[in-house]
């Protein structure tokens, strides 16, 4: 607890008026949380971070150094962004002509996770628990487990919450470290099977 708070600001870092920071959260050294900004319970916030102004940050977020999350930019539950990772918020900006009422929002489902260097084009959802290898460009949407590489972005795999999938001849795939199982549906699903 800090200054009777249940959330952790390292004397660096700003939290403007207006901010909602959950329990348990810790936010590092020389980072700005920007007014109308919601952040969850149990985040840990690098160093060198912009979140704002009124973006959402779900519970149990990790965002590694050097992140900028911009107006638009809404992360559910349990995502993680890689260092230096990049989030844009508008689609052909120009320094002469404002912009910002042609906001794209970007939506990150829970448990994805977003490697270093990666770009995310605004406009664009990222499904849940999919994995965006370190340097990707993600210029369209991203379905629920996907594995994506590359630039542009391209699907090379599937998922599980923890690990990568293999899949047999009937659409059917087994985590070799959890065990759950995931199936196929029309060739370019994948969904956990109940």
């Amino acid at each position: 607890m800090l200054d009777g708070r249940e959330f952790f600001v390292h004397e660096s870092s700003y939290v403007d008026e207006g901010c909602e920071v959950g329990k348990g959260t810790s936010i590092w050294h020389f980072s700005h949380i920007l007014k109308g900004s919601r952040i969850g319970e149990n985040c840990k916030i690098g160093q060198n971070i912009v979140i704002g102004p009124n973006v959402t940050v779900g519970n149990n977020c990790k965002i590694q150094n050097n992140v900028s999350l911009y107006e638009g930019v809404t992360l559910e539950d349990e995502v993680f962004c890689g260092p230096s990772m990049v989030f844009t918020n508008v689609f052909n900006p120009r320094s002469a002509i404002s912009r910002m009422n042609e906001l794209r929002a970007t939506l990150v489902k829970k448990g994805a996770t977003i490697g270093a260097n990666t770009t995310i084009v605004c406009g664009n959802t990222i499904g849940k628990y999919a994995f965006i290898g370190a340097g990707a460009v993600v210029t369209k949407n991203v379905p629920d487990y996907a594995l994506i590489t590359g630039n542009p972005g391209r699907i090379v795999g599937w998922v599980c919450m923890c690990t990568k999938l293999g899949f047999n001849e009937e659409g059917t795939g087994v985590c070799k470290a959890c065990s759950l199982i995931y199936e196929m549906v029309d060739g370019v699903t994948v969904r956990r099977k109940v």
